[in-house]
């Protein structure tokens, strides 16, 4: 009778490991987009070094915006932790109509974008979008922006068409992330006067004397927040996973830390592992519902990971 009861127990804890581990072997691929922006570099590598640690192989494609939208219809990619709101919502927007995208929460709070000049341009009498114009000779009549694509760049477009603003005869310099910033660095050390897009979270902005312009009106710049997209049907295929991503949240801090290491040169992968095992408890929140893989413990399988 007892070794009939222990092998009893032993199938019921057999049946019940494996009823836990609610993820098919479809989902142990996570596919991220990763547009080129450091912040969401940074997102993307602590979000796959917790994934690595359930059991699962994150997988990172370098997308535009474009792109990006049209992976996640064709379910060609799975997660994009990168939709900055408002000014994104042209891009999301109709893939969020089709019900091919879904927007399943937001990540980050506190976040700012816009157009910036340093501050000494601020001081000289440049603080409204539509003070650029009355100094077209001082900017080249140039602004800075990102990778030929992105929404902030469309933005500045349709600010440069719009007569109201006095931005005739004005070119939009489409660079990568990096390049732009190595030209506002160039310029400020030279006291030259510049507009480019700025955004917080950002360290290399950060520590730059620079000043947000007023007079965005409702073009996407200003406040923002940013949210997690999955394609259509992710969570219900891969319910532990997306647990998982559904629960991600971060801080200005905490990108901020993440993204001066990245911009130094260490791998996004060992940014995001150094940050986590210096603050395991951020950890804690992103587990609530979540097995490993296998449908054993998330948090024992993370301390693991980390060495803890």
């Amino acid at each position: 009778m007892h070794k009939t009861l222990a092998a009893a127990l032993i199938a019921a804890t057999s049946i019940s490991t494996a009823a836990l581990a609610a993820d098919p072997d479809s989902c142990k691929s996570v596919r991220f987009s990763d547009v080129g922006w450091t912040d969401i570099q940074a997102t993307t590598a602590v979000a796959g070094v917790v994934l690595d640690a359930l059991g699962y192989t994150p997988e990172v494609q370098v997308l535009s915006v474009p792109v990006t939208y049209q992976s996640l219809k064709n379910k060609d990619i799975d997660v994009f932790l990168g939709n900055w709101m408002p000014s994104m919502a042209a891009d999301v927007q109709p893939f969020l109509d089709d019900k091919s995208v879904e927007s399943i929460s937001l990540n980050l709070e506190g976040a700012g974008y816009g157009l910036v000049v340093p501050a000494y341009a601020a001081e000289g009498g440049v603080q409204s979008l539509t003070d650029i114009g009355k100094f077209k000779d001082k900017f080249d009549a140039k602004i800075y922006g990102i990778e030929p694509g992105n929404d902030g760049n469309r933005i500045v477009l349709d600010m440069i068409a719009d007569p109201a603003n006095g931005l005739d005869g004005f070119e939009l310099v489409e660079s990568s992330e990096a390049g732009m910033l190595a030209q506002a660095a160039k310029a400020i050390k030279n006291k030259e006067w510049i507009v480019f897009l700025g955004w917080t979270p950002h360290p290399i902005m950060g520590e730059m004397d620079i000043a947000y312009l007023d007079g965005m009106g409702d073009s996407g710049f200003g406040a923002a927040e940013v949210y997690t997209n999955v394609r259509a049907g992710y969570t219900a295929e891969c319910p532990n996973a997306g647990q998982f991503i559904k629960n991600l949240s971060f801080t200005l801090s905490m990108e901020n830390k993440i993204m001066d290491d990245i911009l130094k040169g260490t791998d996004p992968n060992e940014a995001g592992l150094a940050w986590l095992k210096a603050n395991p408890d951020a950890i804690t929140p992103w587990l609530a519902g979540v097995t490993a893989r296998d449908g054993g413990d998330a948090a024992a399988a993370v301390r693991a990971k980390l060495g803890m």
